[in-house]
């Protein structure tokens, strides 16, 4: 009788541990889907390395057609490119440090039962998430009452703070033992440490999410950029970026501040300039990834915790 309760056990353990036919289906798809996001990535690197006179008339599928650097030498050589690399990792870095003290800032207070007006700006920040002003009224709020266009500052605070983030800010400080904060409040604690040195650092994997999907947006911006920024001194690296894509395809009668670089880069191989500009802009950000890895893994589920 145990002999067969033994052999039972095992068969039904090692149908429990063996995969199903849905894991195999399910890990197919995802190897599928993870070769077509690459694929694109992997040819415009290929693209990128590919020398100019050997690409006429051929394709690049994969590996560069006659390995060379010249393109990112000709790309490199102009200086405003550090520039506007420079002002985007100021865009990036400061939007999303104040996106995540000043949305924990006020998504905070709506967690506290002894706060009345909580009803009141929940309601408002609902109504934000259908609403908005439209391009033109904004645009003529940052002119006339803000006096913001064409500085730092117009790059950053309008989207500083979102209903959607204050939301799921909430959510996660709701999941936070409230035996935290009532501790500390008997040790004498005021409410802004106790969210700067209690609550905030617990919520790692909830920052790193919503940092790592911030700066993505600041980096990849360049919309913004285009209506309110005149000098090309503070354009992000994504407008350098639109200049070989788009603005390169125009005629040449077209006012171009770099004209000049655009024509001579023109000259060689649009194809692997443009591949070689969109490496150089995508390259940084890719590399931030794996430092928040590990804690972004752990925030995928962050709009599932109950408030």
């Amino acid at each position: 009788m145990r002999k067969k309760m033994k052999k039972h056990t095992g068969e039904t353990g090692g149908a429990v541990q063996g995969k199903t036919l849905f894991d195999y289906v399910n890990n197919g798809i995802i190897i599928l889907l993870s070769l077509c996001f690459l694929y694109p990535l992997c040819m415009t690197l290929g693209q990128s390395f590919s020398d100019a006179k050997e690409m006429v008339g051929k394709t690049v599928y994969l590996f560069p057609i006659g390995f060379t650097l010249d393109s990112y030498r000709q790309l490199l050589s102009d200086v405003s490119i550090l520039r506007y690399y420079w002002n985007t990792i100021v865009y990036a870095g400061l939007g999303t440090f104040l996106t995540l003290v000043l949305t924990g800032m006020l998504a905070y207070p709506l967690t506290s039962k002894e706060f009345k007006g909580k009803q009141v700006i929940s309601v408002m920040l609902l109504i934000t998430m259908f609403f908005g002003g439209g391009m033109i009224p904004t645009y003529l709020v940052y002119k006339n009452f803000y006096h913001m266009l064409n500085t730092l500052w117009v790059m950053i605070l309008p989207g500083a703070v979102s209903a959607w983030n204050v939301i799921i800010f909430k959510n996660f400080f709701n999941s936070i033992p409230t035996e935290l904060r009532e501790a500390a409040q008997i040790d004498g604690a005021g409410h802004f440490r106790i969210l700067f040195q209690i609550v905030m650092p617990l919520s790692k994997p909830l920052l790193a999410t919503i940092g790592l999907f911030t700066i993505v947006g600041h980096w990849n911006g360049y919309f913004n950029a285009l209506l309110y920024l005149d000098s090309a001194d503070k354009f992000p690296i994504q407008m350098f970026l639109r200049k070989i894509l788009v603005l390169s395809e125009l005629s040449s009668g077209t006012d171009l501040q770099n004209l000049d670089l655009i024509r001579q880069l023109m000259n060689t191989n649009p194809t692997t300039v443009k591949a070689a500009a969109t490496i150089i802009t995508i390259i940084p950000i890719l590399c931030v990834y794996p430092f928040l890895q590990k804690y972004f893994t752990k925030g995928i589920l962050l709009g599932s915790v109950k408030s």
